[in-house]
């Protein structure tokens, strides 16, 4: 009863906060599927009503088709008008200069949506987010209602409200994109980005086929800018006949030259931009907290300064298996 309480007194609160900053107009949501920006969407709604909320979302050429039906049935289920804006070519265009998540996340993410609202826009900003660990509520039209609770209070207050989160099945934690598979600049879509959205689309499928269920679930594309090379992450370790079977998938795709299983720890090989390279704590960063939840196995990485002028993060080139 505990768990309940408090969370009916941090509803109640954030339905406060959303009626008194919102006054008398109309709320956007960046909605992306996920929890935040669910439970941000059905407190507005109680909020609000729902002719003064709209659900709106950043579709790209790496959305999983499976997120789109994810947001389709949610927005259909509470009631709430739902809005598809595109941000591919933005999208794009940051990842030719290599791997950029927040780039593209305060980018196409957020300014597509913006850019299509006639007012103030709510994002599922939480504690752990940069908003939330500065104490910022609102900012440049953008509102974080639940910018001050941690995930575990954010899924305590799903839970009150009944909300039913579907997920991707590609991480157990936060999920996004497919392009952020993609360790490499994306020159060519054809080249790169088919490489990454193919084998990406073929991994989930076939989870959801033999309706099984992973932490952890995708496909790395690495390699020089010539070569994709496959990098499989399942964790827990997959059933044998689910490894052959996608396999055989993946070297199908054309784009892409060789699949390997993380099955072990791996090395990673990197080259980064001299600022990355020159800064110990984006390294730590880019390890620790960018790679490290999406890789089946431990990883450490070898980083190398780059010399390729256009490269303004960082590229994972080469790999190897560290075998005890």
């Amino acid at each position: 009863m505990k768990n309940i309480s408090r969370s009916g007194d941090l509803i109640d609160s954030i339905v406060e906060d959303i009626k008194q900053t919102v006054g008398n107009g109309k709320l956007y949501v960046a909605f992306s599927g996920g929890l935040d920006s669910s439970v941000v969407a059905a407190l507005a709604k109680i909020a609000l009503g729902p002719e003064r909320v709209e659900l709106v979302t950043a579709k790209f050429d790496f959305t999983y088709p499976k997120t789109v039906e994810i947001i389709k049935n949610f927005s259909e289920s509470v009631g709430l008008k739902h809005t598809f804006v595109d941000g591919s070519e933005w999208q794009k265009k940051i990842w030719r200069s290599g791997p950029a998540c927040n780039a593209c996340t305060k980018g196409p993410k957020l300014q597509s949506v913006k850019l299509y609202s006639k007012g103030l826009v709510a994002t599922g900003a939480e504690a752990g987010d940069t908003w939330g660990q500065q104490g910022i509520k609102i900012n440049d039209g953008f509102y974080s209602p639940i910018s001050s609770l941690s995930r575990t209070e954010i899924a305590e207050i799903a839970k009150t409200l009944d909300l039913k989160i579907t997920k991707i099945g590609e991480n157990e934690g936060r999920e996004g994109c497919m392009l952020k598979h993609l360790l490499k600049m994306m020159i060519s879509f054809e080249f790169h980005g088919k490489a990454v959205y193919l084998s990406n689309s073929a991994l989930i499928s076939r989870i959801d086929e033999r309706n099984l269920s992973f932490a952890i679930a995708n496909v790395k594309i690495i390699g020089s800018l010539s070569k994709n090379i496959a990098l499989v992450n399942l964790k827990p370790d997959p059933p044998e006949d689910l490894i052959s079977d996608l396999k055989d998938a993946l070297l199908t795709i054309h784009q892409i030259e060789s699949v390997d299983f993380v099955n072990a720890p791996l090395k990673l090989k990197a080259v980064a931009n001299p600022g990355i390279y020159n800064d110990p704590k984006a390294r730590y960063w880019i390890e620790n907290g960018r790679l490290k939840p999406d890789f089946a196995k431990d990883i450490s990485i070898d980083w190398q300064i780059s010399h390729n002028n256009r490269l303004s993060t960082f590229q994972i080139v080469d790999y190897e298996k560290i075998i005890s």
